[in-house]
């Protein structure tokens, strides 16, 4: 009872504060891009909120507790993929949004190709964006489920309906400054934890406890590269190229209120997670060791919280693990509903739609996205397996198109369209054959990548000698 009044009172506290910013938001542009004034303190704290998951705490927890210490390149890898948008796509995209006064990525596929490779790019990645909005409520309906005994179900409906209240009523510029006090809490809580944690642990010599599942090799449960080169590869390629293209994060950085901005909120985003992917590693170790029979292995983070923590540490972490999940939430919420009313809405529907009518459509999908992600929730049945499709599905259809078009006049509309089509078959074609394994020990990320980028070049090369035979 003590945990679910704190996550009751939580709930309230981030609704009430959504509420309270949104009489602060009265144009498209404070919704969608938040004036573009957000300064470097307020682009770090939105980034990191979002890029603080439940991925990056339930997921890579559940990681630790299978794959022991190795689990650090889940979050590490989004790391090192932060790391690269700092310097090098996000200033630049940021020049070109800030120039053309652009809210998001869709318009700038317009911009740089034409309304068809937009439209495609916003299709595919509203289905797939589907998916991490369930992986979210999924792992709010497990803190639930282990802390109050409520059903996945019912978790799941309760995730959606507090992050839809908060980011319908302000946006970005509201979800802004509630990431803000969001990831005060995390910090502190998983900090806090982290520190009792390894104390505890220490204390009763936790690497003599055998872990789950007979002989294991020790050596390569407490080692960072434990899980392989291939191991390794596989993470690297499904979450680097997502964390440098990604639109919710782009969209973010078109808030900016300059390059300057960009450069320190971006970089210190990603230091941050390079240093967390720690904490969700050590996690999952100490749960193997003091739980190692748990049917679930992403029960292994709420586990920890009620049965190792004193009430007052783990109603802390409780509140840190709940922002974690509906700030990535609402991050997404912000893709979903952004993207559905420009890139679609108003660009193949209703071209002439105004300021008032599209507030009432991003704010209408929000409500009808939040509802279809909970439903999702519901049927899928772990954070890992939710998140692996959508960043799989975005590696595949909008990194090529997106980078070659920013640094590169070459590359058509048409290469563009056949790169994504190309890319999303090989890769899932690929997955499915290999049961996931992928080919040669490569990933089949890669796969599709090798091969849009072949098709890519071969339509441009004859598209451009088509374009100078007809001059």
């Amino acid at each position: 009872m003590t945990y679910l009044l704190i996550l009751i009172g939580y709930a309230v506290l981030m609704i009430a504060f959504g509420v309270i910013l949104s009489r602060r938001v009265r144009e498209t542009s404070d919704f969608f891009v938040a004036g573009r004034g957000l300064s470097a303190g307020l682009l770090f704290s939105t980034l990191l909120a979002a890029n603080i998951g439940a991925g990056s705490t339930v997921g890579a927890t559940g990681a630790g507790y299978r794959d022991g210490l190795s689990a650090w390149w889940w979050v590490g890898s989004a790391g090192i993929g932060s790391l690269i948008l700092a310097f090098t796509v996000g200033p630049k995209i940021w020049r070109v949004a800030r120039d053309q006064n652009f809210y998001t990525v869709g318009d700038y596929l317009e911009f740089r190709y034409n309304r068809a490779v937009r439209g495609l790019v916003a299709s595919l990645l509203w289905i797939g964006t589907l998916f991490i909005l369930a992986g979210q409520l999924i792992a709010v309906a497990w803190i639930l489920n282990v802390t109050a005994g409520i059903s996945k179900t019912v978790g799941c409906l309760i995730g959606a309906a507090v992050t839809t209240a908060y980011f319908a009523s302000g946006g970005l510029f509201g979800t802004a400054r509630v990431n803000a006090l969001q990831l005060i809490i995390k910090l502190i809580g998983f900090g806090m934890a982290l520190v009792y944690l390894l104390k505890f642990s220490n204390a009763l010599g936790w690497k003599f406890y055998p872990p789950y599942g007979g002989e294991v090799d020790w050596d390569a449960y407490y080692s960072y590269t434990g899980i392989g080169a291939s191991g390794i590869l596989r993470y690297l390629a499904l979450l680097v190229p997502s964390f440098v293209i990604s639109p919710g994060l782009l969209q973010k950085i078109f808030g900016a209120r300059d390059e300057k901005a960009v450069r320190s909120g971006v970089a210190l985003n990603a230091l941050c997670l390079l240093l967390f992917a720690f904490i969700p590693a050590i996690f999952g170790v100490i749960a193997h060791v003091q739980f190692p029979h748990l049917e679930n292995r992403e029960l292994a983070l709420p586990t920890l919280l009620t049965q190792l923590l004193p009430v007052w540490l783990g109603g802390l972490l409780l509140g840190a693990i709940f922002a974690a999940e509906v700030s990535t939430a609402d991050a997404v919420l912000f893709m979903l509903s952004t993207s559905l009313s420009k890139d679609l809405y108003q660009t193949f529907i209703n071209p002439q739609a105004d300021d008032r009518r599209l507030m009432f459509v991003v704010r209408t999908t929000t409500v009808v996205c939040g509802a279809l992600g909970a439903g999702l929730g519901i049927l899928l049945e772990t954070v890992i397996q939710a998140l692996t499709i959508f960043y799989t599905l975005l590696s595949a259809a909008l990194f090529l198109p997106l980078i070659a078009g920013l640094y590169s006049k070459r590359v058509t509309a048409r290469a563009a369209i056949a790169t994504m089509l190309v890319s999303v078959a090989v890769t899932f074609a690929t997955e499915r054959m290999t049961a996931g394994r992928g080919y040669l020990n490569a990933p089949s990320l890669l796969w599709g990548a090798l091969a849009g980028l072949a098709v890519m070049a071969v339509v441009s090369f004859f598209d451009g000698a088509k374009s100078k035979s007809e001059i």
